[in-house]
């Protein structure tokens, strides 16, 4: 692989490049590329136009930079979640359907919980999710239940780092922690009201894979004052069909 006379090599300053975008942000100047990448604005420039031509990137109308075709063609092709989101998807809409709120799908990805798909409605509660969004494993109910199910090491690592506050009913301590993970195994779901903004409660269930293991958080988003007890219910009946689509996935249409 080529290297550049820091010793870095190229193709680590095109990924460097590709990961400036976040979720939601799907534009970018150069000059704000180079910043994010810690790249000198030439050298931004220089792969832009190397990216654009492989159609990895693309200019928009004002010249600024978005995201190509051909890496979206890439990342559906190749994604390790792609049969999880098959099986999950009809579920996901029926019960959206029936809830009319927020319907979300969470994979845990290092520290984080990553979201692969989400639903949502006109006058929905509000939500900071998005799909290819993050947050961390101990503020929402998608992360903490995945966070349940992870190994002793990895909930130990989380427990020595320093907790983000989104508000005052967000898990904050070490002790709390480690408590709210016994209650989650124990009752079968996460339930955090007010934990990332004080007007909404996130719901999560695991959706299981063959062998039993969690593989994904399903979640939904409602209003606090909304009873919790029937949507854990209905949340726990799709979570179920989801687990059995991919025990026991549909024959290809001939």
């Amino acid at each position: 692989m080529p290297r550049t006379q820091g010793g870095e090599s190229v193709l680590s300053r095109a990924i460097r490049l590709l990961e400036a975008f976040g979720p939601g942000e799907t534009t970018l100047s150069i000059t704000e590329l180079a910043r994010r990448s810690a790249l000198h604005v030439a050298t931004a420039s220089r792969l832009v136009e190397e990216l654009c031509t492989l159609g990895w990137l693309e200019r928009d109308e004002r010249r600024k930079v978005q995201i190509g075709v051909r890496m979206w063609e890439m990342a559906s092709r190749a994604s390790p979640t792609l049969s999880l989101r098959e099986a999950a998807m009809p579920v996901m809409e029926d019960l959206h359907a029936i809830v009319g709120q927020h319907i979300q799908l969470g994979v845990m990805e290092g520290d984080d919980v990553l979201f692969v798909e989400r639903l949502t409605a006109p006058g929905a509660v509000i939500n900071f999710t998005k799909v290819a969004g993050r947050l961390p494993l101990h503020a929402s109910s998608a992360g903490l239940l995945l966070l349940a199910y992870a190994p002793l090491a990895q909930q130990e690592r989380i427990l020595r780092q320093p907790l983000e506050v989104f508000t005052e009913n967000t898990i904050n301590t070490p002790s709390e922690l480690r408590t709210s993970l016994a209650e989650v195994r124990r009752l079968g779901y996460a339930f955090l009201p007010g934990h990332l903004h004080p007007d909404a409660a996130g719901i999560a269930v695991p959706v299981r894979d063959a062998t039993g293991d969690v593989a994904a958080a399903l979640a939904i988003v409602v209003p606090n004052e909304i009873s919790a007890r029937s949507h854990i219910v209905i949340l726990q009946a799709a979570s179920a069909a989801v687990s059995r689509a991919m025990r026991y996935p549909a024959s290809p249409t001939l």
